[in-house]
Parts: structure tokens; sequence; C-alpha cells
């Protein structure tokens, strides 16, 4: 590592004979982190919703990467039948990596997935916790195989309600964004948990950008405000990391062999700098909520672990 710059990606190992999905690769820390692994070669499977952005996706990395061995796949993780023909496709052959990058943010209304569930809960969380089950028997099959689950700095204020964890009874978009994120952390953990008591040789990492300049703010809490909207592009341009840079957290996290299950990858100083490990809320590291939170999630998406079933908590 250079001690002036920290880790960078030119760190990252040969990844020859790897194959990886990004979801949510479209665009921002999805289509860097695809690119970035694509140039190392890794095969990289490019998710979207939309074919036309998910071809273009494509042919941008392999203008970038002439050597770079790349293919579209169409996943809505807010739609669990997607996601299931999705994993179906990809689950006929191994899987060394699984990067659960894509997500929404701070949604001005309340809006529902193809399944019920509140837009951004059901896509940051439950169609990632889907998409992993579904696709764990492929990356058993590989050594070492890492899921890197993309949290945020926003998970601190959120606060984990079982009983509400789709905001029927009262939506705030941050608060639902937050609360998101907070169980992206609690899968990372559980996850890592259940592999290690299972004996399976699988990394579940997380990882957050700090602040990065991506289509998030657009796409979410600028929705039909343009005031606000202004005012957060404006702060995002001058405060937030450029995409290259909000990647190396979950770039580090997928291809770093020092990183170890259960770590969380961000920027050193927070909100940008190179990836560092990074601390996490208290409610984060709670293996009792971790626990319910897995159980209400396969309750939801109907899809479970059985790989890698808990044993009886001591």
């Amino acid at each position: 590592m250079n001690l002036l710059t920290g880790w960078t990606a030119s760190e990252i190992p040969d990844l020859s004979g790897r194959r990886a999905v990004v979801t949510g690769a479209t665009s921002g820390l999805g289509w860097e982190t695809a690119r970035v692994l694509a140039a190392h070669g890794a095969h990289v499977v490019l998710t979207g919703r939309n074919a036309a952005r998910t071809d273009e996706a494509v042919r941008r990395v392999r203008a970038a990467v002439a050597t770079g061995s790349v293919e579209p796949g169409d996943l809505d993780l807010a739609d669990l039948s997607s996601v299931r023909a999705f994993a179906a496709q990809v689950a006929a052959e191994p899987l060394d990596l699984l990067v659960n990058n894509a997500g929404v943010m701070a949604l001005p209304s309340r809006e529902q997935t193809a399944d019920g569930f509140e837009r951004q809960v059901g896509t940051n969380h439950l169609g990632h916790f889907a998409l992993t089950g579904l696709l764990l028997p492929a990356l058993l099959a590989r050594p070492a195989a890492r899921v890197v689950t993309l949290s945020s700095i926003v998970h601190w204020i959120g606060v984990l309600s079982i009983a509400d964890l789709n905001s029927e009874r009262r939506y705030d978009p941050w608060q639902a964004y937050a609360r998101s994120k907070l169980a992206n952390l609690l899968f990372v953990r559980e996850l890592d948990r259940r592999a290690r008591a299972a004996g399976a040789d699988l990394v579940s990492v997380g990882a957050h950008p700090g602040y990065a300049r991506t289509r998030l703010v657009a796409n979410g809490p600028a929705q039909g405000h343009p005031v606000l909207g202004g005012v957060l592009r404006g702060f995002t341009a001058v405060v937030g990391q450029a995409p290259r840079s909000g990647a190396l957290p979950q770039l580090r996290a997928a291809t770093d062999p020092t990183v170890v299950g259960g770590e969380y990858v961000g920027p050193r100083l927070g909100w940008r700098g190179p990836p560092v490990p990074s601390r996490r809320s208290r409610a984060a590291q709670d293996d009792e909520s971790a626990a319910l939170l897995w159980a209400e999630s396969e309750r939801l998406t109907g899809v479970r672990f059985d790989a890698i079933e808990a044993p009886v908590r001591q």
C-alpha cells in the first residue's frame, strides 16, 4: 500500500478466471466497479433495470477496457420475479463475487415495489437479500467467494423496526433510506456469522462510498423539488467524491485478500479519502436485531439460505 495515498486500484490482484456480478452497474459507483474489475481480468455481469442503458454501460466498459470480458444482465431488484429469473440464469455457473451495489435514496413519497414492499427497503435490502440467497449455491461452488454489500454513512441515523420494516405506519424519506442502509450492515453481519458457523468458504463484507457524486440525488430527494435539487446538486458537485474514488471502498472490500468477513470498508475521513476499515453504529452491531431481520427477510421474500442454515445461538 502507498503510505502517502493509501490503498488504490493498482493493488488489485489479477482476477483472470474470476466471475463477478455487480448490481446497479449502468452508472456511478456500479459502473466504475465493473470497469475496474474487468480491467483486472474478471468476467463481469453488469446489471440494470433498463436493457438499453445496461447495453450502453457494457459498450462503455468495452470501449474503456479493450480486453474486458463483460455482459449485460436484466435485473430489477424491486421485483422478486425479476430477481429469480436473473439468478436462475447466473447460477448456472460458479460465481466468485457478488457486489450488491444498486440502491435508491430518500424517495420524496412512499412507493411500493412489485411485491408490495416500501421501495427503499425493498430494493436496497430485500432485493439484495433474495439475490444473494438465490446465488448462494453458485458462490459456494468457488473457493473464497465474496459478497460485498453497499451501505452508507447515513446508516448511523437508522432505526430498525421489524414491525414496520416497510414504513406502512409512518413514512419518512430519510429514515426509510437510513433503515435500509442499517439493514444492509445487519445483513453483512448475519451472513458472515452464518457462513462461519457452517464452515462455508464465503466472505461477507460491507462498504460505503462516503459522499459520492452519483445519480442517487437526482433520482431520490431532488425529485419534484427544483430548488432543493439545485442545492443538493451544487453541494454534491463541491463536496462529493468522483465515482472513481467513491468506488474504491467496495473494490477493496471485493478484492483485497487482507479484508476479512464482517469488515466494513469506507473512506478514511468518513465522507472522502482512501478506503480503510470503517466504524459502524452500535445498532449495526446488534446480533439480535440481525437475526430478527434475517428471519423477517426470509418470510417476506420466501428465500432461504439452506446451505448455511444458522445453528442455535449459545
